[in-house]
């Protein structure tokens, strides 16, 4: 295989740092730490933080407001992800349902109200970077899932009335057979698929970049290579000094547990950082794209229990994400993301198999984290009291989530009652994971068994989702 490069961040973090020139954004964003007091510090310079800080300066235009960042903008999750602005709730329904009734609120009604405003805040960021003039390559062709086989198909059909039963317009979804996914996409095992219409692609890093600048221009202060290590009521300390503060953000998510551990480590089993490895191919040329097709620059994505997600670029690549190593021992994270040499060829096999006439290279191959709790699902906290708030646990769902969170968290922090703040992930507990090696051989197990399930399926083309994989989805929690 041609040599690629491996890790530095992720591909979209160099091109916009190519685009940009050969300035070191850390060292444009490394101001002393203001010595008077901030109305809001928020901790983390991804998308949670930004699109905190930017809604608080909309809200509040005097308000002085730092956001603290260790690496760089976008160094997280949020310069590294698969680019879809998706509807997907950050968790699972039944579990948020659950939830909800446990407070003396109907269930179903909380699931489905998180579900519109989830739906909504496509159009809101969609709005936002409109009126700032940001430009991430965004594109609403909505989600194409296929399916491989039969199994998946059922899955896809179970899905759909799932989804209708749960806050979606029957107008935003449609189950196409393999003749309507071909003419969108020509994915020769394609058996059938389910569009959604809502998702929109981005390029994450030009979106990290261009809300960084907006919220810089509004006057918010952003101090890159601030690593903060501890939080108290009033103060952040950092590593360069200490920061004074009416109200504090936590929007960390995968590295949460390295800031909100106490001394007995629990803060890293609130949370883990669960891998996501992602490659990108060459630039296709136009008689490829021809065969292909793929016109509509649809978000693609498979229904096999260890999916993957998909993008055509805006400069006509592919980017596609989704398996390899999920975890490291004792919640490691994954630096400047390189990613061995197996998950490469797992991710192009896969795509060789979307694609067998294909002839590709692989140009870039990077990994990222995700913020994971016990049940999967995200939540939202904040303290009066302390005048800390804390959002994570996005799973994989975040590029919309952080724009809902952001919103959900500001609402708390000013005190109002308002329908984000009833939301079921307001003050959810989602439990602990076990202490280690129990929780690295559980989330390898469970991974390992989706994986034997996919294999299984896929060679005997089968009628019935594996009971493996259910069996699998119990241990994980994610059955619904």
């Amino acid at each position: 295989m041609t040599a690629y490069r491996n890790g530095e961040i992720s591909h979209w973090m160099t091109a916009s740092r190519a685009a940009d020139g050969p300035a070191d954004p850390a060292r444009r964003r490394a101001a002393g730490l203001p010595e008077e007091k901030q109305d809001l510090v928020i901790i983390g310079g991804g998308l949670t933080g930004l699109w905190s800080a930017y809604h608080a300066a909309v809200d509040r235009p005097t308000a002085k407001i730092t956001v603290l960042e260790a690496e760089e903008v976008g160094y997280g999750a949020s310069g590294r992800n698969g680019g879809w602005l998706s509807p997907l709730i950050p968790g699972n329904r039944a579990v948020y349902a659950k939830a909800a009734r446990k407070r003396g609120q109907d269930g179903a009604a909380a699931v489905a109200a998180f579900q519109r405003e989830m739906t909504g805040a496509i159009d809101d960021i969609l709005h936002v970077l409109e009126d700032e003039g940001i430009q991430a390559d965004q594109h609403r062709g909505g989600h194409l899932r296929v399916a491989t086989t039969p199994a998946a198909m059922k899955r896809l059909e179970l899905t759909l009335a799932a989804d209708l039963a749960n806050g979606y317009r029957t107008e935003e979804l449609e189950l196409l057979d393999a003749e309507a996914v071909a003419k969108r996409i020509a994915i020769r095992s394609a058996l059938g698929g389910l569009l959604t219409r809502s998702t929109v692609r981005i390029d994450p890093a030009k979106l990290v970049h261009g809300l960084a600048a907006v919220v810089e221009a509004k006057g918010v202060r952003i101090l890159e290579g601030t690593r903060a290590t501890h939080i108290a009521p009033g103060v952040v300390t950092t590593e360069r000094g200490s920061v004074r503060a009416t109200t504090v953000l936590t929007c960390l998510e995968a590295y949460s547990g390295q800031i909100l551990s106490d001394a007995r480590g629990l803060g890293k089993r609130d949370i883990i950082p669960v891998n996501s490895s992602m490659i990108v191919t060459n630039q296709l040329p136009e008689h490829v794209w021809e065969r292909i097709g793929w016109q509509g620059r649809e978000c693609l994505g498979d229904a096999a229990h260890t999916f993957v997600y998909a993008q055509r670029t805006a400069d006509d690549r592919i980017a596609i994400g989704g398996r390899g190593t999920p975890y490291a021992f004792n919640s490691g994270t994954p630096g400047q993301g390189s990613v061995d040499a197996r998950t490469v060829r797992t991710l192009s096999d896969r795509l060789r198999l979307f694609f067998p006439d294909v002839q590709f290279t692989i140009d870039h191959a990077w990994r990222g984290a995700i913020g994971v709790t016990r049940d999967w699902c995200a939540g939202i906290t904040f303290d009066p009291a302390t005048g800390i708030g804390v959002a994570r646990g996005f799973a994989g769902h975040g590029v919309t989530a952080t724009h809902l969170a952001a919103r959900t968290l500001l609402d708390r922090a000013a005190g109002r009652d308002s329908a984000l703040t009833n939301l079921p992930w307001n003050d959810h507990d989602s439990g602990r994971w076990e202490p280690e090696p129990l929780r690295w051989l559980g989330v390898h197990s469970m991974y390992r068994l989706f994986g034997v399930a996919d294999r299984w399926e896929e060679s005997r083309h089968s009628q019935n989702t594996s009971l493996i994989a259910r069996f699998g989805s119990r241990l994980a929690g994610l059955s619904e």
